[in-house]
């Protein structure tokens, strides 16, 4: 019984860990979206060059792309790398129940 809750647990806390570092993935994209902003609006009110501030656009544009990108193809794999984990960590909380009914027999 409290192998199974201490699974019930891991496996719960491992899930929790999972979420956690996505949104916490994805609240540091939008804020390195937003201080991008706010540097190139600055630039633009500063230097009133429009092919500057064009070029600045672009820039932000791709990198942002760039940005989200990298995001998307790193999220997934970070979760599965901890869903991984959650198995390895219920396989060796069974495999010690197991040894343990086993040896006090």
């Amino acid at each position: 019984m409290a192998g199974a809750v201490a699974e019930a647990m891991a496996v719960a806390v491992a899930m929790a860990v999972a979420v956690a570092v996505v949104v916490m993935m994805v609240v540091v994209v939008v804020v390195v979206m937003v201080v991008v902003v706010i540097v190139v609006v600055v630039v633009m009110v500063v230097v009133v060059d429009v092919a500057m501030a064009v070029a600045l656009v672009v820039v932000v544009v791709v990198a942002s792309v760039v940005v989200v990108g990298v995001f998307v193809a790193v999220a997934p794999a970070v979760v599965v790398a901890l869903l991984m984990a959650v198995v390895v960590v219920v396989v060796h909380i069974k495999l010690t129940v197991l040894y343990n009914a086993f040896r006090f027999k």
